[in-house]
C-alpha cells in the first residue's frame, strides 16, 4: 500500500472506495481492493479521475494506464487484500467479499490515524458493507463513482496478473483467456483434466 503524503492533512477530506473482482470464477482467488484519495475539496474525485470508467468496460492496456496513474499521484494511495479459494470454500463467497473489504477498510484507515477526527468518506459497490463504520453502498458503484472505479481497476489488474501465473502453472485450464470463469472452454478442461489446486470445490464446476 502506497502512502499519502499530503501537505495540509488537517484539512483534507479523505474519500474512499472499496470493490472486488473474482465473484463469480469458478478457479483462483477474490481480489478486494480500496483506494482512498486525500483532497482539499470533496469535488475533487471526479477531477481527479475524469474519463474513468468501469474496469470491465476498460481493455487492459487501459486498465494497466489508470494503475500506474494511481500508484503514482501523490493524492491518492491504495490497498489490496487477496482471498484464497480455500478461505471462499471455507466461509462462502459472499462472506469472503465481506472479509476483504473489512480487511482493506482498516489498511487505508491506518492511513488517517495520525489525523485528529480525520474527515472520512466511504463508498462500496454492490453488496459490500462494513461493521462499525460510516459506509454507504451503491448498486453499480463501479459505473457510477470514480474512487469505486478506481478501486475496481485495481483489483481487476491485480486479480488477472495472478491467473497469469496461475496458467504457467496450469496451461491446461486457459487461464490467461478466461481467467477462471465458467467458460465452455473452461469446462470443458474441467471435464478432461479435473479441478486444480486453485478451483473453488464449494462451486458447481460442471
Amino acid at each position: 500500500m502506497k502512502s499519502v503524503r499530503p501537505s495540509e492533512p488537517n484539512n483534507l477530506y479523505y474519500i474512499i472506495g472499496i470493490d472486488e473482482a473474482g465473484r463469480g470464477p469458478l478457479a483462483g482467488p477474490m481480489v478486494v481492493a480500496g483506494v482512498m484519495l486525500a483532497v482539499k475539496n470533496r469535488n475533487k474525485e471526479k477531477k481527479i479521475f475524469a474519463s474513468i470508467r468501469d474496469s470491465k468496460k476498460l481493455t487492459a492496456k487501459k486498465r494497466g494506464g489508470w494503475l500506474k496513474f494511481i500508484k503514482n499521484h501523490e493524492q491518492i494511495s491504495f490497498a489490496r487484500v487477496i482471498i484464497s479459494p480455500a478461505v471462499i470454500d471455507r466461509i462462502n463467497i459472499h462472506q469472503a467479499a465481506l472479509l476483504g473489504a473489512e480487511r482493506v477498510y482498516k489498511k487505508l484507515l491506518a492511513e488517517t490515524a495520525r489525523q485528529n477526527h480525520p474527515k472520512i468518506i466511504t463508498r462500496l459497490d454492490g453488496g459490500l458493507r462494513l461493521k462499525n463504520a460510516d459506509f454507504k453502498t451503491i448498486i453499480k458503484g463501479d459505473e457510477k463513482i470514480p474512487v469505486i472505479a478506481a478501486a475496481s481497476i485495481v483489483a481487476k489488474t491485480c486479480r488477472d496478473r495472478l491467473m497469469l501465473g496461475w496458467h504457467k502453472k496450469y496451461p491446461q485450464y486457459g487461464f490467461d483467456k478466461h481467467k477462471g470463469y465458467g467458460t465452455l472452454r473452461h469446462r470443458i478442461a474441467l471435464r478432461r483434466f479435473g479441478a486444480c489446486q486453485i478451483h473453488r470445490r464449494s462451486f458447481t464446476l460442471l
